[in-house]
């Protein structure tokens, strides 16, 4: 078991995942969602990324989203829509990532910066497109009426 506590039991044995603590901005307009490819990536991301030690979900959020779109999230208007968890894609087989999804107002211009190559507003026929854990975030969307 490694320091997450979160194992394995294939075959009799324990073997230790590795989990990946994200979170990540969910951004609807006019049935689409908003994804980021990271430059070298081959699928898109739901706009977000990794905590930092000691950061809240807020505080990661607010922070990423900074980083990769270049706008500032409104305090106060961040709103969970849901975990999920599922391999993490581009990591060894065992790997898995958690995503804490929030949907927030911002301020600015969405506009890629240095360590994003695209953004791009996705519908559920780009599901494939994106990494393993953005499927079940597409998913519950689309049961909910909000992505076409």
């Amino acid at each position: 078991m490694d320091a997450t506590g979160v194992t394995d039991g294939v075959g009799g044995a324990e073997r230790a995942r590795r989990v990946i603590d994200t979170v990540a901005w969910v951004h609807l307009s006019e049935g689409r969602i908003l994804g980021a490819r990271s430059r070298g990536k081959d699928v898109f991301y739901i706009p977000g990324g990794k905590r930092d030690p000691g950061e809240s979900d807020i505080e990661t959020l607010t922070r990423e989203v900074r980083e990769e779109l270049t706008v500032s999230l409104v305090p106060g208007t961040a709103e969970h829509v849901g975990t999920y968890t599922a391999a993490a894609h581009g990591h060894p087989d065992g790997t898995l990532v958690t995503m804490a999804c929030y949907t927030a107002r911002y301020e600015g211009t969405l506009t890629a910066s240095s360590e994003i190559e695209e953004i791009a507003w996705l519908r559920l026929a780009d599901r494939d497109r994106t990494a393993p854990v953005d499927h079940a975030v597409f998913d519950d969307l689309a049961r909910a009426g909000l992505l076409r």
